[in-house]
């Protein structure tokens, strides 16, 4: 299964984005889906996951501020992202846990 991530940018402290992960053919509903990232300099950290059964969970870094979603009929999950911090610059990955699917990462960069 492809992944595609988007929808990184440079955006001011405070500010909002909307990654999107699309993947290719049908395996997309099969499986949990998730969004990590990567600072320069650290290890590869969870962000937050949508379990097939509809939980979400989030990392205390974010809660309260990214919010997870998928839309089974178009493949495409989604991460908003409010209040953006500085620390919440990174290359944001998605990933397809039953497949051990990796997008390609977009960045997001947080500066004044």
């Amino acid at each position: 299964v492809q992944l595609q991530a988007s929808g990184g940018g440079l955006v001011q402290p405070g500010g909002s984005l909307r990654l999107s992960c699309v993947a290719s053919g049908d395996r997309f509903r099969d499986s949990s889906v998730g969004w990590y990232r990567q600072a320069p300099g650290k290890v590869r950290e969870w962000v937050t996951t949508f379990a097939l059964g509809g939980a979400t969970n989030y990392a205390d870094s974010v809660k309260g501020r990214f919010a997870i979603s998928r839309d089974n009929a178009r493949n495409t999950a989604y991460l908003q992202m409010n209040s953006l911090k500085p620390e919440d610059t990174a290359v944001y990955y998605c990933h397809l846990f039953k497949y051990d699917s990796w997008g390609q990462g977009t960045q997001v960069t947080v500066s004044s």
